[in-house]
């Protein structure tokens, strides 16, 4: 297996990447939630971005597994001993799951470290994407099963953390484009049914009403998710989690009709329940950026489970023009804080 891989790898370095995401009814798509909420029907919406993270792999030192990513400490391990409990244990545990040593996993990412567009689980789509063309067919490696990789990914997270996690992150990355994610939790059928929310063609139109931005303050998801899933399972909030549900369905099909008016006043109910179960979900920069996009007649979120990293606002053109500035004097006064030059990726997982 490792001498297979040396050759493959000496000959050329394999390539995949894949886009992270904005969201709107984000930990719904975890099962912690979507399995008791069934009969109210959830669903996350999700955009792609542009933001890909390519993961290249190149011949490394026999039973050994090195991975490089920035904003992250380099790692090297034993390929039969790597840590999933480390920083980048998810990458190790992918790589475990096709037993790969003798591999430098090499990250790339365009969007920020740790900002809340799904990094981490994009990293593993990708990767899996290469260690399957490391290790199986051309013909089956450069035509990618999104589904099978996206779900095998879920899978590989789950066992990795040790508690439940949601898919959204990995069915962006696979698939790309704008999406409405519908949670059936049938563990016997599908678990998830895609429904396109806005076609190609009108991507153009849709990046005009929307703006991302990055507060300057890397994010921690499970501090916040696990807040949520805690509090869920003891039973409190429970009606909060409806009226969710709600928000993100009516906010969905307002942005499949193009319907930003609805769509805002759905965005900021959302985001007024979430700050009512964590009020430390948006930190100092994120409640400026919120209050101004409200005053501006648009709706703001935070991408993920917030607690730092990136905020998204959607509106009308003329109100998103006029919330721009004031978004970008805002950032001006976070070190790292920015507004992100994104565009709606179309393309998901691509095996290079």
């Amino acid at each position: 297996m490792e001498q297979h891989i040396k050759k493959k790898l000496d000959a050329a370095p394999i390539e995949a990447s894949a886009p992270c995401r904005i969201d709107m009814g984000g930990t719904l798509d975890i099962p912690t939630f979507s399995y008791p909420l069934r009969h109210l029907e959830p669903c996350t919406f999700n955009i792609a971005l542009n933001l890909r993270t390519r993961v290249r792999l190149r011949p490394f030192t026999r039973g050994q597994i090195k991975i490089s990513s920035r904003g992250f400490k380099e790692a090297t391990f034993a390929a039969d001993a790597a840590p999933f409990d480390h920083p980048l244990g998810l990458m190790f545990a992918t790589a475990a799951y096709f037993n790969a040593s003798g591999i430098h996993i090499d990250i790339e990412s365009q969007s920020p470290p740790r900002s809340a567009l799904g990094g981490s689980s994009v990293a593993a789509v990708a990767l899996y994407a290469a260690l399957t063309k490391l290790v199986e067919s051309e013909t089956r490696a450069n035509r990618p099963d999104r589904r099978r990789i996206a779900l095998a990914v879920h899978q590989i997270e789950q066992a990795a953390a040790g508690v439940p996690c949601g898919i959204q992150d990995q069915l962006a990355a696979a698939y790309g484009g704008v999406n409405i994610w519908h949670w059936l939790a049938d563990a016997q059928q599908r678990t998830f049914k895609r429904q396109c929310a806005v076609r190609r063609k009108m991507h153009r139109t849709l990046e005009r009403h929307f703006l991302v931005a990055y507060c300057g303050k890397p994010h921690i998801s499970k501090d916040v998710n696990g807040m949520w899933v805690r509090q869920f399972l003891s039973g409190e909030f429970r009606d909060f989690w409806t009226d969710i549900i709600i928000c993100t369905r009516k906010f969905a099909t307002a942005i499949a009709n193009g319907d930003y008016q609805q769509a805002v006043v759905q965005m900021n109910r959302e985001t007024s329940i979430r700050r009512t179960l964590t009020p430390d979900v948006l930190d100092t920069v994120g409640e400026k950026l919120v209050h101004a996009a409200r005053e501006s007649d648009c709706g703001a979120r935070f991408s993920g489970a917030g607690g730092g990293g990136c905020l998204w606002a959607l509106g009308e053109i003329e109100n998103i023009d006029r919330l721009k500035p004031l978004w970008e004097k805002t950032l001006s006064t976070s070190a790292a804080g920015c507004l992100l030059d994104v565009k709606i990726d179309s393309k998901g997982l691509v095996v290079e």
